[in-house]
């Protein structure tokens, strides 16, 4: 198994495995098994004799401790779906190898452009060989570049025995992209204290903070009544939605607001003249700017529905996932351990907050600490997504690193 992160990168990403929110089911989609099953083909040929598939689609595997220090136990995730935002479908990797400086044109669709200007990281990739899709498909790099690492670790440290090291585990899940990736985890059969996601982007930018995030449903009912008799009498519900939707300030929208700016966000719209459905996410890094927001949201539906007196309406507020950081905070030697193996590679550490949410949000809250190291990928979600083989390799540097570190540091 002398597989580079790059050729395992290569055989995952044409392996479609989109998660699909309107499934009730988990995992979502049966394909996202088909990745499952090469991982623990893969991870049972490296030595890893107790790699398995779950019924959910999870993948679970350990690699042994072979070191007399009391370490504790650690995991390492990745998830195995990929965005529904964009097709995910025969994928197409294209390599641009010792890049050179420049906007990237892809060769399936040549009006998809990989733009410097809207790109800036590409600045620091200069001889470094670049990922990216034809630009009919999204790359798949969220999450599968995780994986591809997390697969080269482990086949490093089974291939070199002479690295110690505390009992380590390995988790891949799935429906991350849809908020459901840690819902069937059985962490009693996991068996671990800690954990890191691999699911970041910029190397060198470690994650310990996600938003907290709620969702909020509206539904309207109004007064339907035939349009040519309908002067005082009819209420339109579309109407009543699109005036919250209107209402909504500017400045506090994705696309108004930055680093730890928080939003809200309508999602989608349904409905007909008698009953209408509007649906939003509202996000903040702090639970008293998300309830603030919320707070807002209610006034502006209240304000609107005063306008329309014969109608009624529910504003139905859903609890999602919470900042990690409440509970990172409390074991400060995860983070103290991954700065200094990120040192160790030759990067110098940058805490970063995440606009969204990880796995390890939900992890967090179900009692295994967890936060998120980089993978080298940029533009997730979209066919413009882009990966850096050295980027990859660098986020192997450091899993290798982060083990030794915890070994080192153990009584």
């Amino acid at each position: 198994m002398t597989d580079t992160v790059l050729d395992r990168f290569l055989r995952y990403v044409v392996i479609d495995t989109q998660s699909d929110p309107a499934s009730d089911t988990q995992p979502s989609t049966e394909k996202q098994k088909d990745l499952g099953r090469v991982l623990v083909a893969e991870l049972l040929a490296l030595g890893l004799s107790d790699a398995h598939l779950d019924e959910h689609g999870n993948v679970y595997a350990t690699i042994p401790s072979n070191t007399d220090r009391q370490v504790p136990v650690i995991c390492f995730c990745s998830h195995m779906d990929t965005a529904p935002d964009f097709t995910g479908t025969n994928v197409k990797p294209q390599m641009v190898r010792n890049y050179q400086g420049g906007d990237i044109t892809l060769t399936g669709d040549t009006s998809q452009v990989i733009r410097v200007a809207s790109h800036p990281q590409l600045n620091n990739q200069i001889g470094n060989d670049i990922v990216t899709t034809d630009g009919t498909t999204l790359l798949g790099a969220d999450d599968k570049a995780g994986v591809a690492e997390i697969m080269t670790a482990a086949a490093h440290l089974m291939a070199n025995p002479q690295i110690k090291h505390g009992t380590i585990k390995i988790l891949f899940t799935t429906d991350e992209e849809i908020g459901r990736g840690a819902d069937k985890v059985d962490l009693a059969k996991l068996g671990a204290r800690f954990a890191y996601t691999l699911d970041g982007s910029t190397v060198g930018e470690i994650e310990n903070e996600t938003f907290s995030a709620d969702g909020v449903v509206i539904e309207i009912t109004g007064v339907a009544m035939h349009p040519g008799y309908a002067k005082g009498k009819m209420e339109n519900a579309i109407k009543a939605v699109s005036d919250i939707v209107a209402r909504l300030p500017r400045d506090i929208a994705p696309e108004t607001t930055e680093g730890r700016e928080g939003f809200i966000h309508p999602v989608d719209m349904s409905g007909s003249m008698d009953s209408a459905k509007l649906q939003l996410i509202v996000r903040d890094f702090t639970e008293a700017g998300l309830k603030e927001k919320e707070d807002l949201l209610e006034k502006i539906t209240r304000e609107v529905m005063a306008t329309y007196p014969d109608s009624s309406h529910t504003f139905t507020v859903k609890h999602q996932y919470r900042n990690m950081r409440q509970v990172l905070d409390r074991h400060p030697e995860i983070m103290d351990n991954l700065e200094e193996a990120v040192r160790r590679v030759g990067l110098e550490p940058v805490r970063h907050s995440i606009r969204g949410g990880t796995d390890g949000s939900r992890l967090s809250f179900m009692g295994l600490p967890c936060p998120n190291i980089y993978t080298g990928g940029h533009a997730y979600h979209s066919p413009l997504e882009w990966v850096s083989v050295q980027d990859m390799e660098k986020a192997v540097e450091t899993i290798v690193a982060l083990v030794k570190v915890w070994e080192e540091r153990a009584a």
